[in-house]
Formats: structure tokens, C-alpha cells, sequence
């Protein structure tokens, strides 16, 4: 049984390996923009905290102006919050969504090399007034979450610029 189960395992191992299937790597963005200026709105939020060590990761090196950035990255909009999504028969939240807005351009030159481009991203929770505490602190989480998710697509995206 044991031999079965690991002939099983080997089989397995060469079929995913021969349809060209293979971990992704960490993210690297191109040498073009290797010494990027960050201008963000807000110097503290969760998307800016999370997008300067998102690109710290992918091989970027934050300079400011004054550093001769290669480019520039603009965080032009960074805003989150909450919607109610549904209410009960006594008027009392039920459920709400949590997102997370990001709209970011880079330049450099003068030269535009990625548009304005907007992303949003939602998470819908339960909301139950009787823990108000915890469903507040899930929130903040959730939030924390969807700004490092945002932070790694922006991050994806620079990736792919030459």
C-alpha cells in the first residue's frame, strides 16, 4: 500500500511539472524603474505603509526628488471605508462591505508609462451590533488585508512596465 501511494505521489509530481506549472516567484520591477520617487497623499495609511514595503520586496529603491528618481510613482487617491449592505426588519445593520480605493499614475521623464489607473477592491461581512467590538476590530483588519492586496496588484503592475 505504502509503494502504491508513493508511485501515486510521483505520478502526480510529473504530470504537474510536465503541463509547465511552476510556483510564482517573487515580483521584480524592471530596472526602468529601480530608483522610484513615491508621492503619496497620506504618508501613514495602511496602502502606503503596504505599498512601500510591497515594492521594497519587488527590488525598487525609494529615493526622493531630490535623489534623481528613473520615475515616479503618484498615489493619487487612497480611501477606504464602509457601506451597509443590508438591514434587519428593526432597522439595525445585518451586513457591510469594507473597501479599499487606490488610484495611482507613473511617470517619468515627463513621459507618462502607466496611465491613471483606479482600483477597488470589497470584503463583505456579518455585522452583529450585540459584539460591536469585535466586528469593529475585524473591520480594521479586513481593511489592513485589502490595502496589502491593493499593494501587491499595484506592485504587479509596475512589474510588467519596460
Amino acid at each position: 500500500m505504502r509503494l502504491r501511494s508513493l508511485g501515486l505521489a510521483t505520478l502526480g509530481a510529473l504530470l504537474v511539472s510536465a503541463c509547465g506549472f511552476h510556483l510564482q516567484g517573487a515580483v521584480q520591477v524592471s530596472p526602468r524603474l529601480a530608483a522610484l520617487e513615491f508621492v503619496a497623499p497620506d504618508r501613514y495609511s495602511d496602502l502606503q505603509l503596504a505599498l512601500r514595503d510591497s515594492l521594497a520586496l519587488a527590488g525598487a529603491r525609494l529615493v526622493p526628488a531630490e535623489g534623481a528618481p528613473t520615475a515616479t510613482l503618484r498615489l493619487l487617491r487612497d480611501e477606504s471605508g464602509r457601506r451597509i449592505l443590508s438591514v434587519s426588519a428593526r432597522n439595525t445593520p445585518r451586513e457591510v462591505e469594507v473597501y479599499y480605493t487606490a488610484e495611482f499614475r507613473v511617470d517619468a521623464g515627463g513621459q507618462e508609462l502607466l496611465p491613471r489607473q483606479e482600483l477597488t477592491l470589497t470584503r463583505s461581512l456579518s455585522y452583529d451590533e450585540t459584539a460591536l467590538l469585535a466586528k469593529e476590530q475585524e473591520q480594521e483588519q479586513v481593511r489592513a488585508a485589502l490595502a496589502r492586496d491593493l499593494a501587491a496588484l499595484i506592485t504587479r503592475r509596475l512589474a510588467v512596465l519596460r
